[in-house]
């Protein structure tokens, strides 16, 4: 046989225990346990043939540009370890199934995208789809697949089917690859402000991809932490006001009479000497000296008679009613404690 006599299509054995997507995009593997062969499968790729190699060892089972959809599983399918799923229960079901893909997930924009950032752009656009695999992994970027290395994968999170790297992972390797600040900042804010992730959890991943020497990256890391400062004030005055708790002087430093400085805090009952102070450090490198400064002021509180009560903003925004809980058990427990140190109140 040669190019020029006409092949007719191939047609696998019936795959209806797939999904459709999986009907249309097929690794070499899965055509030969069907009865393709390898050669049988490129003849069906020649020059206006019905057929098409995309990556790899991974075809589309019909002539025209892939769909996103098509795209996303078969970078998957490149990259990973394709597992069986599972079959139908019942002999004859219909049932579809869909491989589990071992060892790899999306990531960078394609990630973000899916996880519904309206700041990226849409999966038909982008000219490659990064895929996060382990770093032994023997995979090069090829076409539309750019294989992005890691020493220990982080646990993927399902959307639309499909193996996606968390948010902040996600957000770390879209940045990686941009130079417009705009488009970082753009990013970052959407993250924190959309409730993707608190900025704490960005901040470690790029500090992890050490990203945080670059300009660009530090000054929208700096609106980033901005953002999610306010953030977390406007859901500790929520707070106050949902679960009916006594209204707090806000934003105020204590010093002693004619004494020290003795720290800001973002709400303080004078009453109860109770404060709440938010722990929106970021996990840099000098982590364990902010630390350290948070520590050495609420023991110097704490041995004045004043309760501290130390409250992240992962914990306001997920746990709110039990952070009120806390507070209020605080200023109810003021009663049965000595009195506290006279200290001066002043606005920060």
């Amino acid at each position: 046989m040669n190019h020029n006599t006409p092949v007719p299509p191939l047609s696998p054995r019936p795959l209806r225990h797939l999904s459709e997507v999986h009907r249309r995009v097929v690794t070499a593997g899965r055509l030969r346990a069907t009865g393709v062969s390898v050669a049988e499968a490129n003849e069906q790729c020649r020059p206006g043939g019905p057929w098409q190699q995309i990556l790899p060892g991974v075809f589309l089972l019909h002539p025209g540009p892939p769909t996103s959809e098509e795209r996303l599983h078969a970078v998957l399918m490149y990259a990973a370890r394709e597992q069986s799923a599972g079959v139908p229960t019942q002999p004859g079901a219909e049932e579809p199934h869909r491989p589990v893909y071992a060892e790899a997930m999306i990531t960078g924009l394609a990630a973000l995208t899916l996880h519904g950032f309206s700041s990226t752009p849409p999966l038909l656009s982008l000219d490659r789809i990064d895929v996060l695999v382990p770093r032994m992994r023997r995979l090069r970027s090829t076409g539309g697949a750019r294989i992005v290395r890691t020493s220990a994968l982080p646990a993927a999170e399902q959307v639309t089917g499909l193996p996606v790297a968390p948010v902040p992972r996600a957000l770390a390797d879209a940045v990686t690859e941009l130079t417009d600040a705009g488009a970082v900042r753009r990013l970052l804010t959407e993250a924190v402000r959309g409730g993707h992730c608190e900025p704490a959890a960005v901040v470690r991943e790029l500090n992890n991809a050490k990203l945080l020497s670059r300009p660009h990256v530090v000054d929208a890391v700096d609106s980033l932490l901005a953002e999610g400062r306010a953030i977390a004030e406007d859901r500790l005055y929520r707070m106050v006001q949902e679960y009916g708790l006594p209204d707090p002087v806000w934003n105020v430093d204590l010093r002693l009479p004619g004494g020290p400085h003795l720290g800001g805090l973002d709400a303080y009952w004078p009453e109860q000497a109770v404060a709440v102070e938010l722990d929106t450090r970021a996990p840099r490198q000098d982590e364990d000296a902010l630390w350290s400064e948070y520590a050495r002021k609420r023991e110097h509180l704490e041995r004045l008679g004043i309760t501290v009560v130390h409250i992240t903003p992962r914990k306001l925004r997920d746990a709110m009613e039990q952070q009120a809980t806390v507070v209020r058990t605080a200023l109810m427990a003021s009663g049965d404690r000595d009195p506290a140190a006279y200290v001066v109140v002043l606005p920060r």
